[in-house]
């Protein structure tokens, strides 16, 4: 429904987690917890309580890439890099048994609780014990390898239901064939050899330990087999609207991609719990989205076909021509929200999606809410700024299986953001009610632009968002921010300075060559036609006036307050006719009520600031990249 612009959701409730198996008895380990290198403590664990090492580091490395966050829990109440819950710690409630795996852990190994939170040996020790306590209880021996131990790590994730918890384990495996090698938020390098034949089967016996209102409904929803999904539908329903009239929500029946091609996928996080989410996407008085993934362990809801139009991403256009992703997750607090286990889950997702509709994985069709373009100028301050500049896209393109690297033959006309993510530290601030305050360091995959080479020059402005009011280092300001994957046109180069067409300017972002932030690339770019003058951007690529069939209004184009001067070049992300999904209202279950309306006039998609943009192609020349890359043009 074009008038209506999407939100996240954000109502936070978390969701008890079960616990799987009773506690051994505690033996006295805690005099010598904690000691040495991150990577000898898990040698030491592993040893001690008799599970395969690598085992342990993959189960860790799913639960918190080997991270201790400083010993700051996450949304679930865990702790350190073998993620050990304590939710009556974290938040004061009491979610179930399985929320409580530190006192587990005590017991089994003698080591206080407190300790367990704060240092990490003591951590990997206390998940060695419990690790160890499933293998007990599973028949898991150490001398099995790592093939007899995929029961024990299925538990070990405490999950909901059995194909939750199956999954998990499965993706322990996976990490553990690949092998990993990082370094954690606190300096170490931790290795994990890569080991081919960790292959295994799933335990028959596991669904049974499940309680019977827990286990996964029978298969609805549209996800890859090795991903636990469920179907929660979001309504489809007339209702009594606020003036008294009849409304509808909540969302639209459509037939894509027979007659509209799926362009996008939208990265969003609900900016609450998964609980609160799921629930407020079976309101249809609210908006929705595709798929809903859960922090703790990545578990999927899907609530609207993929053939349907959601009401998601706050311009109708992309609405209509994209799947929402919804994560569980706030912005600002990274550590506790954005696990593993729900970048791998969604990775599995977007590339299964990318695959049934053939969208490009690539950042200008797999996009965050924040690089939404407005659909008209006064909806710019109200456009959604999630998931952020903590969301590691770097990794995520690495787990979709389309790293981001320079290109074989780039000719220093393109580049594509890519600091490191974990080195790089800018500062934001208004992580909390506090607007001033600085948000605690952490890495970030964004770039901050400037108006000229110099660390004290002022930050670019963005009309569109802030007027004349100049831009600023809020971590929910995203007008002077180019992010990991966006790519640019060179400007200029200035010592350890690169300018790239921004907005209609030249903005300046530091690229030293001892530490990069960027890669040089190539793609197609757009200049201003000779003659044609300064070029309008818009939000939404529309088709003409002619286009549209008797009794349906033609949607007049209104331009966004940015403008493309001769001389500029913008990288094409994609192009297209214009197009228009008119909905008359409820309709039928087959969307044949629906239609697209497509004119004759081309658009090209441009990364023209933080977020996309179209311009008509009549008013600009294209030119192709140098280096033979397949381009979307």
């Amino acid at each position: 429904m074009p008038g209506r612009l999407a939100r996240c959701a954000a109502t936070a409730v978390l969701l008890p987690l079960l616990a799987a198996g009773s506690p051994a008895a505690g033996t006295a380990d805690g005099a010598r917890a904690g000691a040495g290198s991150l990577q000898t403590s898990f040698a030491e664990a592993a040893r001690r309580y008799g599970v395969p090492e690598s085992v342990l580091l993959g189960v860790a490395y799913l639960e918190s890439r080997w991270d201790a966050h400083g010993g700051a829990p996450s949304v679930a109440g865990g702790y350190g890099p073998m993620h050990l819950t304590d939710l009556r710690t974290a938040t004061g409630e009491d979610g179930g048994r399985g929320t409580q795996t530190v006192q587990r852990a005590a017991r089994l190994t003698g080591i206080p609780a407190a300790r367990l939170r704060a240092d990490p040996g003591a951590n990997v020790r206390g998940g060695a014990a419990l690790l160890a306590d499933h293998g007990r209880r599973l028949g898991a021996e150490r001398s099995d390898g790592a093939a007899g131990w995929h029961a024990a790590v299925a538990a070990y994730a405490e999950a909901p239901d059995a194909a939750t918890a199956r999954r998990f384990a499965d993706e322990v495996y996976a990490v553990l064939r690949a092998g990993v090698r990082r370094t954690t938020d606190s300096g170490e390098t931790v290795t994990l050899p890569a080991a081919a034949r960790a292959n295994t089967a799933a335990a028959p016996a596991l669904t049974a330990a499940v309680p019977a209102a827990h286990r996964a409904a029978p298969a609805q929803a549209e996800c890859p087999r090795a991903l636990a999904c469920e179907w929660v539908p979001a309504p489809y329903e007339e209702y009594e609207g606020k003036d008294g009239k009849p409304d509808y929500g909540n969302h639209d029946k459509a037939r894509r991609p027979h007659d509209q091609r799926i362009r996008y996928i939208v990265v969003h996080d609900t900016e609450g719990g998964y609980d609160g989410s799921v629930q407020a996407v079976q309101d249809p008085e609210f908006v929705s989205w595709h798929y809903t993934l859960r922090s703790s362990d990545g578990h999927v809801a899907q609530h609207v076909r993929t053939r349907d139009v959601a009401w998601h991403a706050g311009n109708w256009q992309v609405n209509a021509q994209s799947i929402g992703l919804e994560h569980e997750a706030r912005l600002t607090d990274p550590d506790a929200w954005f696990t593993e286990a729900m970048y791998r889950s969604s990775a599995r997702l977007v590339r299964y999606l990318a695959h049934e509709y053939d969208v490009p994985l690539n950042r200008q069709h797999v996009i965050g809410h924040d690089n939404v373009p407005a659909p008209d100028p006064e909806h710019g301050p109200d456009m959604h700024t999630d998931p952020g500049p903590y969301w590691d896209w770097a990794h995520y393109f690495d787990l979709l299986g389309a790293p981001l690297e320079p290109a074989a033959h780039a000719d220093g006309r393109v580049v594509t953001i890519r600091p490191d993510y974990a080195s790089h530290r800018p500062e934001y601030t208004a992580c909390t009610d506090d607007t001033a305050a600085a948000c605690p360091p952490h890495g970030s995959g964004a770039v901050r632009l400037r108006t000229s080479p110099a660390p004290d020059a002022p930050l670019v402005r963005d009309p569109g968002l802030h007027g004349d009011a100049p831009s600023s280092t809020g971590v929910n300001d995203t007008g002077a921010r180019a992010s990991t994957g966006q790519q640019f046109a060179v400007a200029g180069r200035r010592g350890d300075w690169t300018a790239i067409w921004y907005l209609g300017r030249k903005a300046w972002f530091h690229n030293p060559a001892s530490a990069p932030t960027a890669i040089a690339d190539d793609g197609a770019t757009l200049t201003p036609r000779p003659g044609a003058g300064p070029v309008q951007v818009h939000g939404l690529a529309l088709p003409e006036a002619s286009a549209y069939p008797e009794g349906v209004e033609p949607k007049e184009p209104r331009p966004l307050p940015y403008r493309l001067r001769p001389g500029q070049r913008y990288v094409v992300g994609d192009t297209m006719p214009g197009e228009y999904f008119h909905a008359p209202g409820l309709t039928d279950e087959t969307g044949a009520a629906s239609r697209v309306i497509r004119g004759r006039t081309l658009w090209h998609q441009i990364q023209v600031g933080h977020r996309i943009g179209y311009v008509k192609a009549a008013d600009v020349t294209v030119a192709r990249p140098r280096s033979g890359r397949q381009s979307n043009v």
